[in-house]
């Protein structure tokens, strides 16, 4: 078992789930699905990022192991070619069928499937302490310096190679607008300290590549 795999066991277990054999028979599961050959950004990379803030973060949580356990599931299923949010509920609804596996109590699984679908839109309640910490860790990658921040950038693109690029500058842009147009990035005080300025920097220098206009908005390279 792997150290990614013991953590997967150590929440599932801690959260209440009652069949080991089955827990670990979920995490093999998880992982194969993480390391689908499609996926460039969406790997185990992301898994253990978003992984690692939770656990940093994790005394601002009301239920941390349910927190792990809902970032390992919310992309579990992850369709580039997907329309919409189907990608987070059939993530949620594959959450659902595991926890139940592994006899996680069915209110957790519930709470574990919600937490899922927050990552749809990244739209949380500040008052939702879980909700947030786990939008928060999914959403840390904006805010990550210039270079690290382009990786992901183009490995999004990889992922999306399928769709030509002029859709693909309509699609992305609008996912990248829908961002900036958040209230705030990050509802984590020392997230959103740390990153909230960089992220949208980051956010609109992309954005303003897709478009084809400066920050400022003006117009450039237009024929």
């Amino acid at each position: 078992m792997t150290g990614l795999t013991h953590r997967w066991r150590a929440a599932a277990l801690s959260a209440g789930a009652t069949r080991p054999t089955a827990v670990d028979d979920a995490g093999a599961e998880l992982v194969a699905r993480w390391q689908e050959p499609h996926r460039h950004y969406h790997t185990l990379a992301h898994l253990t990022a978003v992984l690692d803030v939770v656990d940093r973060y994790a005394p601002a949580a009301h239920q941390p192991d349910l927190v792990r356990l809902a970032a390992w599931c919310h992309d579990a299923v992850y369709d580039p070619r997907a329309p919409g949010d189907r990608n987070e509920r059939d993530s949620a609804a594959l959450a659902e069928v595991l926890l139940t596996r592994v006899g996680l109590p069915a209110a957790e699984v519930a709470e574990v499937g919600r937490l899922v679908l927050l990552t749809a839109g990244h739209a949380v309640d500040p008052a939702d302490a879980d909700g947030v910490l786990l939008c928060d860790a999914d959403l840390a990658v904006l805010a990550a310096p210039e270079p690290e921040y382009d990786r992901y950038a183009a490995a999004i693109r990889r992922e999306y190679a399928h769709v030509p690029e002029p859709d693909y500058r309509v699609g992305r842009a609008r996912v990248l607008s829908g961002l900036i147009a958040l209230p705030t990035l990050f509802r984590s005080a020392p997230l959103a300290d740390a990153g909230q300025a960089r992220a949208r920097a980051n956010l609109t220098r992309e954005l303003a590549a897709l478009t084809g206009r400066e920050p400022g908005g003006e117009v450039f390279g237009a024929t």
